[in-house]
């Protein structure tokens, strides 16, 4: 999900710059309701439901990986690619810089295929024609600069449209209203892996004091990610709600919220290109590429934490000494509408001993 997110701004700009242009966009099928809202037809003429891009194309890679050789997934991934040599892309643009994505952006029949000089994956730079050298601090920064050579001028930042699902708005305003759920801030327990999972006891205590402060909290959770709900349920005192929703129904409950809590995950990200406040939680990864961009947010980070994308089980030991009260201040300095230090929308990263202190 972040990835997709990370992009979306540089896509937008690419749609800015080159408005006759038809753009199509290559995505894994569990994240294609961040291009397009569930049941809209896929091609053709853009609107609130697909706003972005004039074409989704959708792929199962790990579904076909497990069943290479049946007959339905040959039939699959044929109308896949018919599909996109259909549309007669002249480049292909891969933003991912993985070499799978590598290898299906010079699959798709594009006469160019660009990416990054210094790719995530280094394998993934042999399937490219062209080699962009990235700049920029943050991820979505660096996007945007490649995508600026291909435009062929300099290019801002821009609010990348996310798709409206009406029938998904209806579903969660009644929802809300039906559990009498009013103002409410959303946390996310979950991350990618366990190094990045602040404990999900702090979020319950966090969410205890939101309560105390006449503010709901609802708890979004993954798959198999229950145990992580009774963590936070049981230290918030029993306060807290949990949300299993589909993309689209995240963005329509996302966009009611009043603030989002959470570590560097997809809902955070998801958060922040919406517009919505967010307190960051942030250990091994690095915020000033990974963190919250283009909203108001405090970023918590503990100058001791080392960046690292090491897969590791268990949080890693500098996010441990970001406290709950750290949180705590963090949220009401937010949902107060304090402005960040320096102004603009990147927000500020905050030591966890001071958390009324900003540092670069």
């Amino acid at each position: 999900m972040g990835d997709v997110i990370h992009t979306l701004p540089a896509v937008q700009a690419l749609r800015e710059a080159l408005p006759e242009a038809t753009i199509g966009w290559l995505i894994e099928e569990r994240w294609a309701e961040l291009l397009c809202a569930a049941g809209v037809q896929r091609h053709g003429p853009r609107s609130a439901q697909r706003p972005l891009v004039d074409w989704v194309h959708a792929v199962r890679i790990r579904n076909w990986g497990r069943s290479l050789l049946s007959v339905a997934t040959a039939e699959q991934i044929a109308r896949t690619w018919n599909d996109v040599r259909a549309a007669k892309y002249g480049v292909a643009i891969d933003l991912q810089g993985a070499i799978r994505s590598a290898l299906l952006a010079r699959c798709s029949g594009a006469r160019i295929v660009v990416g990054a000089a210094e790719a995530r994956e280094s394998p993934a730079s042999l399937f490219y024609t062209r080699s962009i050298v990235a700049h920029g601090t943050h991820v979505i920064e660096q996007h945007l600069s490649m995508v600026e050579v291909m435009a062929g001028k300099s290019l801002s930042v821009p609010r990348a449209p996310l798709p409206c699902d009406p029938t998904e708005d209806e579903r969660t305003q009644a929802d809300l209203k039906l559990h009498g759920v009013g103002d409410y801030a959303i946390i996310n327990p979950g991350a990618g892996w366990g190094a990045k999972r602040w404990p999900a006891q702090r979020y319950g205590e966090v969410a205890r004091a939101l309560s105390n402060d006449g503010l709901r909290t609802l708890v979004n959770i993954g798959p198999g990610e229950d145990d992580l709900f009774q963590q936070v349920n049981g230290a918030s005192g029993g306060g807290v709600r949990p949300t299993k929703p589909t993309i689209s129904g995240l963005i329509a409950l996302m966009r009611r919220a009043k603030l989002f809590i959470g570590g560097d995950t997809g809902p955070l990200h998801l958060a922040a290109a919406l517009q919505i406040p967010v307190v960051g939680i942030f250990g091994p990864t690095d915020p000033a590429r990974n963190g919250p961009y283009g909203t108001r947010s405090v970023v918590l980070r503990n100058p001791e934490s080392v960046t690292s994308h090491a897969r590791l089980a268990h949080p890693e030991e500098g996010m441990l000494g970001i406290g709950v009260d750290d949180v705590v201040a963090a949220a009401r300095r937010l949902l107060a509408g304090a402005k960040s230090a320096d102004g603009g929308t990147r927000g500020t990263q905050t030591r966890p001993a001071d958390a009324g202190g900003a540092h670069g």
